[in-house]
């Protein structure tokens, strides 16, 4: 059978089954074969034409299986999809087949009072767990900036580190993931519950190694958030009090320092722009007096904002990580962005790198906790000006010797560190045998001997 044929059958097999939507309506299946891949001008123009033939929405497990056996059964390509908040094309079908929308999965299966760990269904919204983690006094260690719209599974699958970075690190740290439960795709598919140490290899592989239907994941004591701003002058000053800021002994959840050019075009919520860099943190409550007192000694502005509870959601979380992209690409569309690990020291890169580059490049900081060691995160605007000119930036921030993780990429291992993972590979041949799971996106697996 023709690919055309396998869908037919695959599509009459799933209608009768009652846990499941098959959807074949054109624009829904554009839709739900995007994500925000656009914040990438080289991504837009690979990805803007590749979409799936067939969307699925199940609302069970059940289905879920039936799913995965059908497409191993007719060899048809699997995408899965959260809800889409991801700007890698990382839920782009780019060989077509059939997209599987997860967010129906959605049950918070156990919150544990006695350890604080959480079990959840793939498709529940961040938002909406850890609203329901408040009332046992908890909340997530870790979140993107779309937190209130993106899914958990999406989030694993796709992210890597976000709010919260500053005192948990990154979402592949040994601590942040407990465990897994997982469908594999084959003709009778298994569904496995996979320990910490197996569950890594599916922590940021877009999906290409295995069906997350459930999570186990650490969680913290809830925290009163106050939020709190300093600016400065002098951005040299602006990244020694960020470093001030993260090696005091105060409790963070947020640190991102925005260049001037950023505060003044970007939403007031953090304060009208006064023409100076901004700070914005989230500080424990008896860290800001702390925060005030570094501060003063440094000639800076202090200024808090009281309980981030009380702006219900809409604060400075807003204005960090990929919601700064966000923000300034809404006023012009050729803003894009880079993201890195900076080199230490990291002035002296900053410094060149604006030398060089000047109001073409505005930076935007996140003090993140790697391996123990507070560093600074980049992720700054850079106006597109062609593919010539962004390979150049890349290239001199490789020189400079900052980690890369590339968002004008497609596959896994391009857009993170950059090395071929043998246990996601094995995890693939483990789930996936017949390489049916978002095809296109592992390397190590299309180059496998």
């Amino acid at each position: 059978m023709d690919i055309t044929e396998k869908l037919i059958s695959f599509q009459n097999e799933l209608t009768i089954v009652s846990d499941i939507d098959v959807i074949n309506s054109f624009n829904e299946i554009r839709r739900y074969s995007r994500d925000f891949f656009e914040y990438s001008p080289i991504l837009y123009s690979q990805l803007k034409d590749r979409f799936a033939q067939l969307v699925v929405r199940p609302y069970s497990i059940n289905a879920v299986t039936k799913v995965a056996s059908a497409c191993s059964r007719y060899q048809i390509p699997l995408t899965l999809r959260g809800s889409g908040t991801g700007n890698y094309g990382q839920c782009v079908p780019i060989k077509g087949g059939v997209v599987m929308i997860m967010s129906e999965l959605k049950s918070i299966k156990k919150i544990d009072d006695k350890n604080g760990t959480v079990k959840v269904e793939t498709g529940c919204l961040l938002g909406d767990l850890e609203a329901k983690l408040s009332h046992h006094n908890r909340q997530l260690r870790l979140l993107p900036s779309t937190w209130r719209s993106a899914s958990v599974g999406g989030f694993i699958a796709g992210g890597s580190g976000g709010i919260g970075s500053v005192k948990w690190g990154f979402l592949r740290d040994p601590g942040n993931l407990l465990g897994l439960e997982i469908i594999t795709i084959e003709d009778s598919p298994r569904r496995l519950e996979l320990n910490n140490i197996d569950s890594e290899a599916l922590n940021h592989a877009y999906g290409t190694n295995g069906i997350i239907t459930a999570l186990e994941l650490s969680t913290a004591p809830q925290t009163a958030w106050h939020e709190v701003t300093i600016e400065c002058e002098d951005f040299s000053k602006a990244i020694e009090l960020l470093q001030f800021c993260t090696r005091a002994a105060v409790d963070l959840f947020l640190c991102t320092l925005l260049e001037d050019n950023i505060v003044s075009q970007i939403p007031k919520l953090s304060g009208c722009s006064t023409g100076k860099h901004r700070l914005l943190i989230l500080v424990s409550p008896d860290g800001v007096s702390t925060l005030n007192r570094i501060a003063l000694s440094q000639g800076a502005d202090f200024n808090c904002l009281g309980l981030e509870s009380s702006r219900k959601g809409i604060g400075l979380r807003e204005l960090s990580w990929n919601h700064t992209t966000l923000h300034m690409r809404n006023l012009d569309s050729q803003w894009t962005y880079l993201q890195m690990l900076l080199p230490t020291p990291e002035l002296d890169a900053i410094k060149f790198l604006k030398g060089k580059w000047g109001d073409s490049l505005l930076m935007h900081l996140e003090a993140v906790k790697q391996q123990g060691n507070q560093r600074i995160a980049a992720l700054p605007l850079f106006k597109w000006k062609g593919r010539d000119s962004l390979d150049e930036l890349i290239s001199d921030c490789k020189d400079l010797g900052a980690v890369m993780f590339n968002p004008h990429v497609i596959t896994v291992e391009d857009g993170g560190l950059g090395v071929i993972d043998s246990d996601q590979v094995k995890a693939k041949e483990l789930y996936d045998p017949l390489g049916l799971l978002n095809p296109g996106k592992l390397k190590g697996w299309d180059l496998r001997k």
